[in-house]
């Protein structure tokens, strides 16, 4: 099987924002808005090691469900704006596929936070179980925030070209 061809302006297309809710050129807001869950759910780690160590684990164990909480509606947002990316790259492409991939692999973080946030929802105390998937869902952005920065500086999606680029070194 033979690759489907790509258009000359594929990667150009790339770098543009198909709307002004994804972010100005060269200034991508999922980018940005990647920041609120990765920290949310990096927060909710620190505060299960915490509580299981706590005399008064109640209060970091509220803290880290809290804390999933944030990290999802912040992942629905940067959703949003990742698709908005997602359908600027040609089909047919390593780009596009790899974008596919970090896109799967991010709805798998989401269920398995939300599995972990159910999980300590029938409690206030800390658990391994919850905590256990919890790190595995962080492992698992890890791995997707590798593919989203390939996707970057690899690729170049939503990065300004070269010409643009080089006006910071005049």
């Amino acid at each position: 099987m033979t690759a489907n061809p790509v258009s000359p302006d594929a990667h150009r297309r790339s770098k543009t924002p198909r709307t002004a809710l994804a972010g100005p050129y060269g200034h991508p807001l999922h980018a940005a808005f990647v920041a609120v869950p990765i920290g949310a759910w990096f927060a909710s780690i620190i505060f299960d090691v915490i509580a299981f160590f706590a005399r008064e684990p109640a209060a970091f164990a509220s803290g880290a469900a809290t804390l999933i909480i944030i990290g999802l509606a912040g992942a629905a947002l940067a959703a949003v704006v990742g698709l908005l990316d997602l359908s600027q790259l040609a089909r047919g492409t390593a780009a596009r596929r790899t974008a596919i991939t970090h896109m799967s692999l991010n709805l798998v973080v989401v269920v398995l936070f939300v599995i972990s946030l159910v999980l300590r929802l029938a409690t206030d105390l800390p658990h391994a179980v919850p905590f256990l998937v919890s790190l595995v869902a962080l492992a698992t952005v890890g791995i997707s925030g590798w593919l989203g920065g390939m996707l970057a500086y690899r690729f170049g999606v939503r990065v300004a070209d070269e010409s643009t680029q080089r006006e910071g070194f005049r």
